[in-house]
């Protein structure tokens, strides 16, 4: 079971982190989270909010394209697994 873990990272980082996601990753994600594909996106810093809702994504300016404080890394955890698969 997922407990909610809170995490401060750089919206240059998480930006890192999605942009190697393979193609169809976001929806594989929303799949397993029984979430809306919206909000995974809006998570890795979209911002369409019409059809989803907060991904408890909180960005404050800054270096590196300034600091991004996750309520919750689950979406985080789920994507970093799928980018340990594609290199093994």
């Amino acid at each position: 079971m997922h407990t909610a873990m809170e995490k401060t990272i750089s919206f240059n980082e998480l930006r890192r982190i999605k942009d190697q996601l393979p193609s169809g990753s976001s929806q594989r994600i929303a799949d397993e989270l029984g979430i809306n594909v919206q909000t995974v996106r809006n998570y890795f810093g979209g911002c369409n909010y019409s059809d989803s809702k907060s991904a408890g994504v909180h960005i404050e300016p800054g270096p590196d394209g300034g600091l991004v404080k996750l309520d919750d890394t689950i979406i985080l955890d789920v994507a970093k697994r799928i980018l340990e698969e594609q290199k093994a």
